[in-house]
């Protein structure tokens, strides 16, 4: 594994992990997936990839690029969508060095990762080969995003703003802490949690009101597909909490409509984080699929 600075913003430095396949020093150039980590785009981290993942992408004969991105609240939803971008043209730039097949490039996502990943569909240039999106969602002016959210408000206690907001405005950041936790709703965690109990996720991550839908349309996914839109596999389980499965259902009815090549996973046990169950069997099963798919189209 190597990291590289894929772009600097002021003094920051924005990573990416490069995991070549094992033995692959012959010079030939191999297709490769770049993976976008989840996180409520408040955290996470490029770390948020799991050895055995890595190993099955090497195993279908993928080399992995792993990247961070500048999180919110710090920074705002258009400037995470450029990190994407900068992140791809970079990564096009260096694929001769990194003995990757530029075009042969799949984007790959977990949760908030996943809805850049389906953005990838529609903002990167020359396009990716392939998208899989786990757990995400294609709309952003979904109740579960605009209004406080009776899930995390009756499973949880209130969070308290002032504590809520105690980890933000660390300026630019592109990676949380070991303190900040999704599961356990700590640092960084916190806020996550307080922003889906009031209902302003979006206004925090976003900088922008509401009020007026059309300034979202241009990050959201659902409203860029035409049948022009990239081979796309969506995995989502039935029972998820944090990003509904109406999520992907939603977005497999728009790729449906415009006959782009998809293919939609759903599982009745799932939970939002099932890529990080491990010994599971339904989960194992699906990243075959996945391989498959991507070796399909990619």
């Amino acid at each position: 594994m190597q990291t590289q600075t894929y772009k600097t913003v002021g003094h920051h430095e924005i990573l990416a992990d490069i995991y070549p396949i094992p033995d692959s020093e012959d010079g030939q150039k191999r297709p490769a997936v770049m993976f976008i980590h989840g996180g409520g785009l408040i955290m996470g981290h490029r770390k948020m990839i799991l050895p055995s993942h890595i190993e099955l992408f090497h195993q279908g004969g993928f080399h992995v690029v792993s990247i961070d991105y500048r999180l919110a609240p710090e920074t705002k939803l258009p400037q995470i969508a450029e990190d994407i971008q900068d992140a791809w043209r970079w990564l096009q730039n260096a694929s001769d060095q990194l003995h990757i097949d530029a075009d042969r490039i799949a984007v790959v996502g977990h949760s908030a990762g996943a809805f850049l990943t389906l953005q990838s569909g529609f903002k990167l240039a020359p396009r990716p080969a392939a998208l899989v999106s786990m757990a995400g969602y294609g709309t952003l002016l979904h109740s579960g995003f605009t209004e406080a959210s009776s899930f995390y408000n009756d499973h949880y206690e209130t969070a308290v703003e002032e504590e809520a907001r105690g980890s933000t405005n660390q300026g630019t950041l592109s990676a949380s802490g070991p303190n900040d936790s999704m599961q356990r709703y700590t640092g960084r965690g916190l806020f996550y949690l307080y922003c889906r109990q009031q209902g302003i996720w979006l206004k925090e991550i976003s900088g922008h009101s509401t009020a007026d839908p059309s300034w979202f349309t241009q990050f959201e996914p659902i409203h860029h597909i035409t049948k022009a839109y990239l081979p796309t596999l969506l995995l989502h389980g039935e029972p998820d909490t944090d990003i509904p499965h109406e999520h992907s259902v939603l977005m497999q009815q728009a790729l449906a409509q415009h006959q782009v090549p998809h293919q939609f996973i759903s599982d009745p046990n799932w939970s939002h984080v099932f890529p990080y169950i491990p010994n599971n069997p339904s989960t194992d099963s699906a990243f075959e699929k996945m391989i498959r798919f991507l070796q399909q189209h990619v």
